[in-house]
């Protein structure tokens, strides 16, 4: 039995994070800034503290945690070139914040959810850890900042951290509503609806959309291999390309295009640094995935 914190543990990951870790037996203390219509990523077996990154409620948490799991961040690339100094705020001052609490509490070891997003648009695939970084979106920035601030704290201090940048994570507890929705959840919006599935540009772009119960049981293993925490950066995707058409195809035949955005073209991970350092492989297919959405949004 450990003790865990989790930052953003009623998030869409964290909250599935949280139900794991709980399952396994930690002790697990919650970090997260609001609750408002989380109630079905609550674990009631887990202990809430509700405040921000940067307060005295991080430092308190941490005390006498074995190992912190840094999942909290505004999300969204479009929400971060819209608003980019409250999301640097949180993401980057937030994470600095966290890390300094980790430090003087004596924390084991840090896991930091970083992002595939930091490749930006590169043109070689699969995207491997040795890739060079190309952000594209605030967002994508702060988490490259995240991973230089955690590899500098091992460095300058010796902790032991691990970056994981995740893929495209879907899953249930998806949220399909508001405007900075994923695809995956616009898609099941849209068919639950019986309405067009709206695709940006000529919906030939890719992605690799990884489930979350995968990133669930690759973030518990980057918290316990004793091998590891130098700093790592290690990418959890599940190594397949889709498009975005094919993707609309596993909801309806009813598509209309809509005005392209700056995004990466395609998207795809080199996963074999996780299977040799976590020993994970990814293992729900994106079809059984969306499949496991359809019938809990239609029951």
């Amino acid at each position: 039995m450990a003790t865990v914190v989790v930052t953003g543990g009623t998030g869409f990951i964290g909250s599935h994070l949280v139900d794991a870790l709980v399952a396994r037996g930690d002790e697990v203390h919650v970090i997260e800034n609001r609750v408002d219509d989380k109630a079905d990523r609550l674990n009631r077996r887990a202990r809430y503290r509700y405040s921000g990154l940067i307060s005295t409620g991080t430092v308190r948490a941490c005390k006498g945690a074995d190992v912190v799991f840094h999942l909290a961040a505004l999300p969204r690339v479009q929400y971060s070139i819209e608003n980019p100094e409250e999301t640097f705020l949180v993401n980057v001052v937030g994470t600095q914040f966290l890390l300094e609490a980790a430090r003087q509490a004596k924390v084991k070891r840090v896991v930091f959810a970083s992002s595939s997003s930091v490749y930006g648009n590169s043109q070689t695939l699969p995207l491997s850890e040795n890739e060079s970084p190309q952000p594209m979106s605030p967002y994508a920035a702060h988490k490259l900042m995240g991973e230089t601030l955690c590899q500098t704290y091992h460095r300058t201090y010796g902790m032991e951290i691990v970056c994981l940048r995740y893929f495209n994570v879907y899953g249930p507890r998806l949220d399909p509503n508001g405007p900075y929705a994923l695809v995956i959840g616009i898609f099941l919006r849209q068919w639950l609806a019986g309405q067009s599935l709206t695709v940006t540009g000529d919906g030939t772009q890719t992605r690799d959309f990884t489930h979350v119960r995968d990133v669930v049981r690759a973030t518990m293993l980057a918290s316990s291999f004793r091998e590891l925490g130098k700093g790592e950066v290690i990418n959890i995707g599940a190594g397949r390309e889709v498009s975005i058409n094919e993707l609309a195809n596993m909801f309806s035949d009813s598509v209309r295009y809509i005005a392209p955005r700056p995004e990466p073209y395609r998207t795809r991970a080199d996963n074999r640094l996780a299977e040799k350092l976590l020993g994970w492989r990814p293992v729900v297919r994106l079809e059984d995935g969306i499949d496991e959405l359809k019938r809990l949004a239609k029951s």
